[in-house]
């Protein structure tokens, strides 16, 4: 059984004009014990009545006006509630290709479903549907689609509809208030003593895109079952040490280290065990090219030639990802035994048809460029 509800608000947008529209996404949950749920309401709505009357509580209808703000956050000070949130400085999101709507959002929706879970893997979360919340329109498909209910066993993770909750109305309150810390547009004199009254009511504040770093990019994923530490630290010590030689002094290079950051930032928002297509990442770096890459030229330039460097990109019908466990260095094999061992297999074929038809006299693979070749096909044939 569930014992944490939640109600989750966006401040913010996916426009990359940052001079109008903001340098943040923000996305608050207000976070309730169930047994306290009823209080709470009761609690909320006084505080509703005395600032806000008749309407509802939102940040917008408080503007600048900081003195008001500070006097909201004072009487929620005492209230037993706690805001998680995740803060998305919208100017660090390497790739361009996250200027487009759904590639945002899809984004977002694995960062905030990820740093949910693995907090609170027994949870009720409500959003409000109505209006422009895409954001949340979009979350809740997200969940309904990718959620793995037996992940934890017992563990239960719902997402329902919930207009006009009182709830939902603190969230956007909050989310609102975080905005005039860390929005560039939104900040002032006050931001500072505004954060300290926020910071009281803070479980958790979780920037992004996060800093690269090792140890961090280990624990992200180590709760879950099948991580495995060697195979992790591994994968990523590669994609660093690729990304700090590999000299940006050529579109093939330039292309390399963007894929290996946009790796490292799918790391961080997508669950574990998920891939991401080739289409996806060349949505991102076509963005900045004069001429779009092509399929051949994404798996041989780009990802071939970072195997060839050594570098670990687990691979499956699904797409890529960084290696965090045995199970994707097996897919990666498996998906090259399916490739390989047909088309060798055929080559053979062809070659014995043509030998038999000229008497032994013409022998295809007979060019020096072909010697690796007819030795494999001697050794499995």
């Amino acid at each position: 059984m569930k014992n944490i509800v939640a109600f989750a608000d966006e401040f913010g947008n996916n426009s990359f004009n940052f001079n109008s529209q903001g340098t943040h996404f923000i996305i608050s949950s207000v976070m309730v014990n169930m047994g306290e749920l009823k209080s709470f309401e009761e609690s909320i709505e006084k505080i509703r009545k005395k600032y806000f009357q008749t309407g509802e509580i939102k940040s917008n209808k408080i503007g600048s006006n900081h003195k008001r703000r500070l006097l909201i956050l004072r009487d929620l000070e005492d209230l037993k509630f706690s805001v998680y949130a995740v803060i998305v400085d919208k100017r660090q999101l390497y790739g361009e290709g996250f200027k487009y709507k759904q590639s945002f959002y899809k984004f977002l929706n694995g960062v905030l479903y990820k740093e949910l879970y693995r907090t609170f893997p027994e949870l009720e979360l409500k959003v409000d549907e109505h209006g422009k919340n895409d954001f949340m329109k979009s979350f809740k498909k997200y969940v309904h689609k990718n959620h793995i209910s037996n992940l934890f066993e017992g563990a239960e993770f719902t997402i329902s509809e919930s207009h006009n909750e009182l709830g939902i109305q603190l969230a956007d309150f909050y989310a609102g208030s975080l905005g005039y810390v860390f929005d560039e547009n939104k900040k002032n004199n006050n931001s500072q003593e505004l954060y300290e009254k926020i910071q009281r009511k803070i479980t958790s504040l979780n920037l992004f895109p996060k800093q690269f770093n090792l140890e961090e990019e280990k624990q992200e994923n180590q709760f879950f079952s099948e991580y495995d530490s060697n195979i992790s630290t591994l994968s990523l010590t590669r994609i660093y040490d690729a990304i700090e030689n590999l000299k940006p002094t050529s579109q093939d290079n330039i292309d390399r280290i963007n894929f290996l950051k946009l790796l490292l930032l799918y790391n961080h928002s997508n669950h574990p065990n998920k891939y991401t297509t080739s289409k996806e990442f060349m949505k991102h770096l076509n963005v900045n090219r004069d001429r779009e890459m092509s399929k051949e030229y994404f798996a041989t330039k780009i990802i071939g030639s970072l195997r060839d460097k050594g570098v670990l990109i687990a691979t499956s019908r699904d797409g890529y990802k960084i290696p965090n466990s045995l199970l994707d260095i097996k897919k990666f094999i498996e998906h090259g035994n399916n490739i390989i061992f047909p088309i060798i297999r055929r080559i053979t074929e062809c070659r014995n048809a043509i030998l038999l038809s000229t008497s032994n006299e013409c022998d295809i693979l007979e060019d020096v460029k072909f010697e690796k070749l007819k030795l494999v096909i001697k050794d499995f044939f």
